[in-house]
């Protein structure tokens, strides 16, 4: 036997070995997909009728303006006519190298050879060249609705996204050389990640983000010593222990967003929310809202308001023994702490002393990015499948906002997880991410129908107990939060709902950064500044970030010293438990870890 049989055998080894592997988990893999569940059609994309608005409107532009498409059609074929000839020129001279490039940078092409093999180079900047062409053309799209414009331009670079020679392995450099570093090893590991994710959604795809062995609450993320002190079928409500032996009389409630779990506060201690507020020295409760199942699917907006936002205020009352408490809402908890409130000053009840208000939307009139799943077309498919279910699954909310940042959170994992074969990494904030929750059917139906499309609390059309209810009815003191980049609850939009309200103590603050890097920013870490302004919240949203002051840091302080002012004077700290309220368990609780609910009081 030769060295060369000696070196090739163990290859050989290893390539039937693999294909072993292949053979089996296509087996698996078929068996998973034979589990896909029926899913509304509408919910795979937008109707066809955007697209037939598209190519009418570009009709359009072609009789009414054909210098402008001639003069587009001209400057790509120029491009990429003349991107050919400098590519078999650079051939032609006897070098395999690429011709010069002008591309932009793009973090998907960071490997060397984009730059300098020629193949991957031509299709590097042929793909660039027709990203170009695409949004140009749609840019120029003047003979449309701002709507259909804003859902044409979303989905486009959905399409120009998708189609990156980085999502293909044949394509891909990067797994190309994996897979001959590790003799086919690394498709193997793709191929079983892609399995395993498969057979985790039912036959659906959702890429993980992140190690789910890696975090155990209570253990290493969401550490915070608290106790549950009460429990309903809606919610558990966390009292946290004290760190400081004074505490400010007015006890403070944080509502977080049902469609995600409340530890994003409290991922770990140094950079914990929750830790913060209470080493301030305050009294600290915090909502866990129940994980719903298809039992819950009558339940609706009255419902969390009542049993929830409403029954919360009163046991942390009860608790603590004061007549007022300070309420947070976080996202669609601050849109409904809104409603709550507003039906609480038509009914005459001061439980609530002041509100603040993190990344929140109560007037929809401009829902921003999300607004391209707010048509019908999207929101009939909804209502099918809710009805069908029950539930609004956690599955379609995940794949919703994930495709907000398609490149981040759908395709760039999905390279290194199923082409590369990564595992993946053990990050706390993916980790949350994609522990999400399910929304029951009526309160989602509600919610899309009613607040988002509708737009009824800013029309003052919303009904609470029957009865409408109106952003002018909101008159509690305010501090509202938006992130600059956000790109769930814009802050234009955040700003033009607060502007609306009917208190007179109105404080907004505007954070760098997005929807959670924004919120979950330390003092310690130094990192995102944020904006403030003496002026009235009036006027236009950019008017009123022109005049702001820019202070570099975290927000936490400021928001800490207006809370301060607005709870009242310094009492013995508060022990979770007593006679009346004994102890249920430790934080972080039961509904946090289950989908399913515990017995109730």
């Amino acid at each position: 036997m030769t060295t060369e049989d000696n070196g090739s055998a163990p290859k050989l080894e290893r390539l039937q070995s693999n294909m072993a592997k292949v053979d089996e988990l296509s087996q698996r893999l078929a068996a998973a997909l034979a589990k896909h569940r029926p899913i509304d059609s509408a919910l795979h994309g937008p109707s066809q009728e955007i697209y037939m608005k598209a190519a009418a409107a570009y009709l359009a532009e072609m009789m009414q303006n054909p210098s402008k498409i001639i003069e587009h059609q001209v400057s790509y074929w120029t491009k990429s006519l003349q991107h050919y000839i400098d590519a078999q020129q650079a051939l032609a001279g006897g070098s395999l190298k690429a011709p010069a490039d002008s591309t932009p940078k793009d973090r998907r092409f960071s490997n060397p050879l984009w730059d300098t093999h020629p193949a991957f180079n031509y299709m590097k900047q042929q793909y660039m060249l027709n990203s170009e062409a695409l949004n140009t053309a749609v840019n120029d799209l003047q003979i449309l609705d701002p709507n259909d414009k804003r859902r044409i331009d979303y989905f486009t670079r959905q399409i120009i996204d998708l189609f990156s020679p980085t999502n293909f392995l044949g394509t891909n450099p990067d797994a190309l050389e994996r897979a001959v570093e590790t003799d086919g090893e690394s498709l193997v590991r793709g191929l079983e990640n892609l399995v395993r994710d498969i057979e985790a959604n039912d036959g659906e795809l959702l890429v993980t983000l992140s190690d789910r062995d890696a975090f155990k609450l209570g253990q290493n993320i969401a550490t915070t010593k608290g106790s549950v002190v009460y429990r309903n079928k809606m919610f558990e409500l966390i009292q946290y222990a004290p760190t400081t032996e004074k505490v400010h009389q007015t006890p403070i409630v944080v509502f977080p967003p049902w469609i995600n779990k409340f530890y994003i506060m409290d991922l770990k201690p140094t950079n914990s929310l929750i830790k913060w507020i209470v080493e301030q020295g305050f009294t600290l409760f915090m909502v866990s809202w129940v994980n719903p199942d298809s039992s819950y699917a009558e339940v609706g907006l009255d419902d969390y308001i009542r049993d929830g936002f409403m029954r919360a205020i009163a046991e942390v009352r009860r608790i603590t023994g004061e007549k007022q408490v300070n309420a947070v809402g976080y996202c669609i908890a601050g849109t409904t702490l809104s409603l709550t409130l507003a039906h609480l000053e038509r009914a005459g009840d001061k439980s609530v002393k002041s509100a603040t208000l993190f990344t929140t939307l109560t007037d929809f009139s401009d829902p921003g990015e999300v607004g391209v799943f707010l048509e019908d077309d999207f929101l009939d498919g909804i209502e099918r499948q809710c009805a069908r279910d029950g539930i609004l699954s956690k599955f379609f909310m995940g794949k919703t906002f994930s495709f907000l940042r398609s490149n981040d959170l759908v395709y760039q994992p999905a390279i290194k997880s199923y082409m590369m074969g990564e595992a993946p990494p053990a990050f706390d904030l993916l980790f949350w991410n994609g522990d999400g929750t399910n929304l029951p059917a009526k309160m989602a139906v509600e919610y899309l129908r009613g607040l988002c499309q509708g737009d009824g609390f800013a029309r003052g059309e919303f009904p609470v107990f029957g009865e409408p209810v109106s952003l002018s009815g909101v008159k509690v003191p305010l501090c509202a939060i938006a992130c600059e980049t956000d790109h769930i609850a814009h802050w234009r939009g955040s700003f033009n709902g607060v502007k609306q309200m009917g208190s007179k103590d109105k404080t907004f603050i505007l954070s760098e950064s997005g929807h959670i890097a924004g919120i979950i920013n330390p003092p310690s870490k130094g990192k995102y500044g944020h904006y403030t302004n003496d002026a009235p919240v009036a006027g236009a949203p950019e008017d009123w970030k022109a005049t702001a002051t820019f202070t570099p840091g975290s927000w936490w302080p400021r928001w800490g010293e207006w809370l301060g002012s607005r709870s009242g004077k310094m009492v013995a700290a508060r022990i979770p438990g007593d006679s009346t309220n004994p102890v249920l368990c430790d934080a972080p609780g039961t509904y946090v870890l289950s989908a399913r609910p515990a017995e109730s009081n």
